[in-house]
């Protein structure tokens, strides 16, 4: 996945220690979402989700389709500024190839983005689907569930102990 050179993303900057915006960069993200919120209802359809990563990455229909059916977790057809403002950032993190340390300095809500059918863990298939936005490669996958399946079930589960050491 590329974000588009020129598109509004492209000239956000995240930074790299923490992967957040600056505040600045929050103020003009929470500006243009309300530009994209032509319904006002402080919320993106999935239509005009679709069109506007449409307009800023390279993914194709089915992958963004994905990424809002992750990002809308509870199922009512609409993101609000929180799921977007998480998006673009993975997204930046992405294009800044700093995956590891976003996923690392985010990993609850990674984890339960990933959680699709929320019983509190993520198989190989949950990252799999998503791989196109984090890039994880399939060795560093292997070594994650070899240090954190204690039920031998290959499974993560969502434990505080292992949280807290999740991609180190």
């Amino acid at each position: 996945m590329k974000l588009k050179q020129g598109s509004f993303l492209w000239y956000l900057y995240l930074d790299k220690l923490y992967c957040l915006l600056s505040v600045r960069n929050v103020k003009a993200l929470v500006e243009y979402f309300h530009l994209l919120d032509v319904h006002r209802k402080k919320t993106l359809n999935d239509v005009l989700f679709y069109h506007f990563l449409h307009h800023v990455t390279d993914l194709k229909r089915n992958q963004i389709t994905i990424v809002f059916n992750m990002l809308d977790w509870n199922a009512v057809g609409e993101i609000g500024f929180d799921q977007f403002y998480m998006l673009v950032c993975i997204l930046l993190a992405q294009e800044n190839h700093l995956e590891e340390q976003f996923i690392f300095r985010h990993s609850r809500p990674i984890f339960e983005l990933l959680d699709l059918d929320g019983e509190l863990k993520i198989g190989p298939s949950n990252f799999h689907m998503y791989n196109f936005l984090f890039k994880i490669k399939k060795q560093q996958l292997r070594d994650l569930y070899h240090d954190f399946d204690i039920t031998g079930d290959c499974e993560q589960r969502n434990r505080p102990a292992a949280l807290r050491h999740w991609f180190i």
